[in-house]
């Protein structure tokens, strides 16, 4: 079976080097916020091009950081897109804020600045862009938007670590950037992990307090935070797969070409090529079919894992129900839920099980 992801085929000399990371944190006595944790938030810091990290427990915690260390709450509004991982909605809701969705650009499944335009209300605070599925496009029309309206442009970097757009790197465009370093990320830690970047020292100091209880020095809390802090455990092994990081881009990059390239029936749609091919890490390769159940199917008897990201937006979750839309509707994402499918793409994949993959979606005859 070809999988989506495959952690038992990485290469040996990295599990080893995460085992020696353990240790060196087990040995050390030091097991929350200490050098580690330093370390690594530096290190990803630099690779984003930005002047600040901070480490903290998950991706959607990142995000409800930077809000916060934003001073958007009650009675703000955040425009994002249906389209994503419900942490993102979940994440705007915790903060305090209102959440409000547009509707996303069926060429590339991301959000469409023309629907986040008609989103616009004297409550706009932000933008939550989400890099969905590892792609950075348009960046310069969405500074653009958020400028113009005086608001906050926040990117959901998720799915989207060390994509690039003209030179930046995802996270380092807007006020802030949000990572997760779940272990199916392009960058992944054994468990939950994530990470805030910016330019902003401001934003990065009451990130810091807020990942800590709210404290500014040791029992000294000036605000209220939370409990959401980086393990050292987990920092360390980051660090050590963060070498990995660039070769294990440019084979997903390698596999998303030939799949682009080979894929050829009628049947199947593929997003827009990116604007530059670092553009898109490929966090997932992901077709669109309107029969799509049927498809999955024949992958699975071909001998291939398909996954579906995601096949309910977030104004279809029952605790969104309420949630305000764009005034024209949300028909573009609720088609791209119905008919997108995700392929593997992940660096342990072989040209042959690429060429499987590729030869099986072909022989696709949609019965």
């Amino acid at each position: 079976m070809i999988q989506m992801n495959d952690f038992r085929a990485e290469p040996a000399e990295l599990r080893a080097a995460m085992l020696d990371a353990a240790r060196r944190v087990l040995e050390s006595g030091w097991y929350v916020l200490g050098d580690e944790v330093a370390s690594f938030e530096k290190q990803w810091a630099q690779l984003c091009g930005v002047a600040h990290g901070v480490g903290v427990g998950n991706g959607m915690d990142a995000i409800e950081i930077a809000l916060r260390a934003l001073e958007i709450g009650p009675g703000d509004e955040v425009i994002t897109t249906p389209m994503t991982a419900f942490a993102t909605v979940l994440a705007i809701i915790r903060s305090g804020a209102t959440p409000v969705l547009a509707d996303v650009d069926p060429e590339t499944a991301l959000l469409s600045v023309e629907s986040a335009e008609r989103c616009i209300t004297p409550k706009t605070k932000a933008v939550l862009l989400v890099h969905l599925y590892g792609q950075v496009r348009g960046m310069d029309a969405w500074s653009a938007f958020c400028d113009g309206h005086g608001i906050a442009l926040v990117e959901d970097c998720a799915q989207a670590h060390l994509a690039t757009w003209c030179g930046k790197v995802a996270g380092s465009i807007g006020a802030a950037g949000a990572y997760s370093f779940y272990p199916t990320k392009n960058l992944g830690a054994p468990g939950d992990a994530g990470a805030l970047v910016t330019n902003n020292e401001r934003i990065a100091e009451r990130a810091g307090r807020l990942r800590n209880y709210g404290q500014s020095v040791r029992y000294h809390h000036p605000e209220l935070g939370m409990n959401s802090r980086l393990d050292e455990i987990h920092a360390a092994m980051l660090s050590t797969r963060l070498k990995w990081l660039p070769e294990f881009t440019e084979r997903r990059q390698q596999i998303a070409r030939a799949c682009m390239d080979g894929i050829n029936t009628p049947l199947i749609r593929k997003l827009a090529i990116p604007e530059e091919p670092s553009a898109h890490v490929y966090h997932l390769f992901v077709v669109a079919c309107d029969r799509r159940d049927a498809l999955q199917a024949h992958l699975q008897e071909h001998g291939i894992q398909s996954l579906i990201h995601y096949p309910v937006p977030m104004h279809r979750q029952e605790p969104c129900r309420n949630v305000v839309c764009d005034p024209r509707g949300l028909r573009n994402s609720e088609y791209h839920a119905a008919t997108c499918l995700s392929l593997p793409c992940h660096p342990q994949m072989s040209d042959d099980d690429v060429n499987a993959v590729i030869a099986a979606v072909n022989s696709f005859g949609g019965a």
